[in-house]
């Protein structure tokens, strides 16, 4: 294989990683600095729906419930990350005929709103559901697809590693992932220009959470860590990629 096409592989895997990502989605507010992907956000919704007795979830989306009712976060997002505002979820589901389907699609509500907030901290504000068709009484759940992220790449630099130590240090943190960019790095920094500041440094990180802690309170403590742990204080971005 030629070295152009070695290029060509790596940013083809690049970009089927990002697009499997989904959405970036904002968790937590305007002041929490964290995102997560759709696909592990739908992974936990698919997980919680389980264990409804006669419910099967089929299409799933996670979206802003207005683009217009939004707001600047409080640092820089990750690269074509939603913004900070109201979210609804969407949903197709089929269900046995054991109790009238309203009934059921309201549990079915209840019980997605309250996953996404308790478990996750997304602000689901919304949830939209259709459904689609009538299950037999005996049949059996769908597996639910975990996703499973690029392992991250080994740091790059001495501030790096620091970061990487930082977050890696955080109860609910399993592992960094390298999905977002394409080139496996977990850990991101750089430079930013904010208006008529001074230049600044900023860092992204990116996490699988375990499904034991809520998703935006690790993201919180690693932003906490990671700003800490250099001697700059830069800003911080935290990217769950997965819960498991």
């Amino acid at each position: 294989m030629t070295t152009t096409d070695r290029t060509t592989d790596r940013w083809t895997r690049a970009v089927r990683n990002q697009v499997g990502l989904g959405r970036l989605l904002p968790l937590g507010g305007v002041r929490d600095g964290a995102w997560i992907s759709e696909q592990a956000a739908e992974a936990v919704l698919r997980r919680a729906a389980q264990g409804m007795r006669g419910v099967r979830l089929d299409a799933l989306r996670i979206a802003l419930t207005d683009p217009d009712d939004v707001h600047e976060p409080a640092v820089p997002p990750p690269p074509s990350a939603l913004p900070p505002g109201p979210l609804r979820v969407t949903a197709d589901f089929a269900a046995t005929a054991t109790e009238p389907l309203p009934a059921t699609a309201e549990r079915l509500r209840g019980l997605l709103a309250t996953t996404s907030t308790d478990r996750l901290g997304l602000t689901v504000t919304e949830v939209d559901l259709r459904v689609t068709a009538l299950l037999d009484e005996d049949a059996e759940p769908d597996s639910v697809r975990q996703p499973e992220p690029a392992r991250a790449a080994k740091p790059g630099g001495p501030d790096e590693e620091r970061v990487a130590d930082a977050a890696l240090a955080v109860p609910g943190v399993i592992r960094l992932t390298g999905a977002l960019g394409g080139l496996g790095h977990a850990v991101h920094l750089e430079q930013r220009q904010s208006g008529t500041a001074l230049p600044h440094r900023h860092a992204r990180v990116e996490i699988a959470v375990s499904a034991d802690h809520r998703a935006v309170d690790v993201a919180r403590e690693v932003r906490e860590r990671v700003r800490e742990a250099l001697a700059d204080h830069p800003t911080v971005a935290v990217l769950v990629t997965a819960v498991s």
